[in-house]
């Protein structure tokens, strides 16, 4: 019986000796390769991360003590090491999420998967407990060096480096570049007096005295003080977090386990906040992974566990499309420009960044920054591209109204993963864009059904210089072009179905990928003897003068969408036909206003009723009851 199977609870940790934390490192690095390779996931991140998540859970005892990760894509060995070791499910519907899940633990906190929010959370359960009198609860947050690139990390700092009583511990796992490792006597010595609070009280004593003899104890003083920030300053690269005021314990080799907790017992014992700088290794163990230039294998489908190669090649995709066809726009257009937020290869961006090095910009996990810089590119002349996964694009929200759409810059947001993205659960599901930008004055958004209408509404896109433009798609594989029949002015017509004279008509909208279930819903209604007309308006907000008319000459009207249904593209056309004083009634379908939980995106459009047996059945029903 292996080392794993005998850990139910972090409480089995504190009971292993070193040799078997050593044994444990390696039982879970097999573990991981051979689950995860089945199942697909998060890897490189959590090969990353084992001696790191043990050593934690052996110095603090959650869940009284808090343990916060940062996006999270690293909690896999936490899922361990608190008692859920079933990976068969991961990420699957009724198995583990790919994320921390309070559904799931007790030990878990923060569930999201949008980067840079571990701190403030952390900061507000501290100041909690403080105000709740839990002087023996700890506060731990887990956060990646590239997080510490998002705006709201360092707001948090501010904060949480104002407050000296808090016991927060902050740990960065540097896995993005190397700092020389602080060795030998001296450094440990350093980092010793830098958690020990009798040294913070002779530093104390030592200011107040030296300042009170005038001139020269203020000499002494800023001398001593320069001296000893000096020698720091060569030790270790903690000088600007010990300016911010936090307490810089590092670096540390992340492997090392008892020398990581070491650094976090010192943390712990300090009483106050301290940063915990650990230095590791993404995809740690695993030589695949280790050789994997691009990103460690930071997540991967299903692949071979010996070879690391996929158990089947992808599919060309929606993504690969916008990689081809935005190069060709930048061969074209000197102006063009692209943006990405630390997601350069995911979003579509590397053939651009490797053709035009000079024209691409990486803000580091920084979407409001991007929007207000693409801003301020559009005014001074460029036209900025900038690539987001749709659920990320939430956070830049007031940067796109008061920013761009304000002051009429033309900078095109392509959204990639837009409407359900299924196994990555609740956070990562583009679902929210329709409805929170067709808000937005000016903003026009382009929704393409397939290859053809993709590259034609980027091509249309960075021609649009006086207002914000949208291209969002879904993951995955492209299915077939789906041609138009016809076109009336400007909305494309996919299908008609004739029908008895006197039979009712309805308008079947579709917008983007929802195209293939619209043509199948058509179907369905016309086999019961209904008139039917499928259209795709390509360029969905605002919403095209051509579809209120097109809704006016039919009897029932039912958009499909793959966003929230409220306040999504039909709610605007409802809204569209009663202000043009249309009776029609439109019938929105969609995504409900809720949190989804992680399964595959055709179990959710089943269970959300968005197959087109459940929407035909729906319209069928809409049209009895106004018979």
């Amino acid at each position: 019986m292996g080392v794993l199977a005998r850990i139910a609870t972090p409480a089995d940790l504190r009971r292993l000796t070193h040799a078997q934390v050593r044994s444990l490192s390696q039982e879970i690095r097999d573990f991981l390769v051979q689950s995860v390779s089945r199942t697909g996931g998060h890897l490189g991140p959590n090969l990353g991360v084992v001696e790191l998540t043990i050593a934690i859970h052996r110095v603090f005892e959650s869940p009284r003590d808090t343990i916060v990760f940062d996006t999270g894509h690293q909690a896999y060995v936490h899922k361990l090491l608190t008692g859920r070791q079933d990976f068969s499910g991961l990420r699957k519907r009724d198995g583990l999420s790919g994320y921390p899940s309070r559904a799931e633990s007790v030990h878990d906190v923060v569930e999201n998967s949008h980067a840079s929010t571990a701190l403030s959370w952390a900061d507000g359960i501290a100041k909690a407990n403080a105000v709740l009198g839990h002087r023996d609860r700890h506060v731990v947050a887990v956060i990646g060096d590239g997080a510490l690139t998002g705006g709201m990390a360092w707001e948090a700092l501010n904060n949480i480096a104002a407050s000296q009583d808090r016991r927060l511990v902050i740990i960065v796992n540097d896995n993005g570049r190397s700092y020389a490792p602080t060795i030998g006597g001296l450094a440990h010595h350093l980092d010793t007096l830098r958690t020990t609070q009798g040294y913070e009280h002779v530093l104390t004593w030592g200011k107040r005295t030296l300042k009170r003899s005038g001139p020269p104890g203020r000499f002494a003083y800023d001398a001593l003080h320069g001296l000893k920030k000096g020698i720091k300053d060569v030790v270790a690269p903690q000088g600007m977090f010990e300016d911010l005021g936090l307490k810089y314990v590092g670096p540390v080799d992340g492997h090392d386990e008892p020398a990581v907790e070491r650094a976090l017992q010192r943390a712990r014992s300090f009483g106050g906040p301290v940063l915990v700088h650990v230095i590791t290794e993404k995809g740690r163990g695993y030589t695949p992974a280790e050789q994997d230039v691009a990103d460690r294998f930071h997540a991967v489908g299903q692949i071979h566990p010996e070879t690391g190669l996929p158990v089947a090649p992808s599919r060309f995709g929606w993504t690969s499309v916008f990689a081809d066809e935005i190069v060709r726009i930048g061969r074209r257009r000197p102006d063009v420009v692209a943006i990405t937020a630390a997601m350069l290869a995911p979003v579509g961006l590397a053939p651009f960044a490797a053709e035009f090095p000079e024209r691409t910009f990486d803000v580091g996990i920084a979407e409001q920054h991007a929007a207000t810089s693409a801003a301020g590119m559009a005014f001074a002349g460029l036209h900025p591209v900038v690539a987001v996964y749709a659920t990320f694009l939430n956070r830049a929200f007031d940067q796109i109204l008061m920013d761009v759409a304000l002051h009429k810059a033309g900078v095109t947001f392509v959204l990639d993963r837009a409407g359900l993205t299924g196994v990555d659960g609740a956070s990562h599901n583009g679902m929210w864009d329709l409805a929170m930008l067709r808000i937005v004055p000016g903003l026009r958004l382009a929704a393409p059904r397939d290859e053809p209408t993709l590259r034609d509404a980027l091509r249309v896109a960075v021609d649009i210089d006086d207002a914000p433009s949208v291209v969002r798609y879904p993951k995955g594989a492209l299915s077939a072009a789906i041609p138009a029949v016809d076109e009336v002015d400007g909305v494309d017509v996919l299908a008609r179905h004739t029908a008895a004279a006197g039979a009712p008509s309805v308008l079947v909208v579709s917008i983007g990928s929802m195209a293939e279930t619209a043509l199948a819903t058509g179907e369905l209604l016309a086999a019961h003897g209904l008139r039917v007309t499928v259209v795709d308006p390509r360029w969905a907000l605002p919403v095209p003068s051509a579809l209120v008319k097109l809704a006016g000459e039919h009897d029932h009207v039912v958009t499909l969408e793959d966003g929230v249904v409220d306040g999504g593209i039909g709610s605007q056309l409802a809204q569209r036909t009663r202000a043009a004083g249309l009776g029609v009634p439109v019938q929105p379908i969609g995504v409900p206003l809720a949190f989804l939980r992680h399964a595959t995106t055709e179990q959710l459009t089943t269970e959300l009723r968005l197959q087109p047996q459940d929407i035909a059945r729906d319209v069928l029903t809409a049209l009895d009851g106004t018979r």
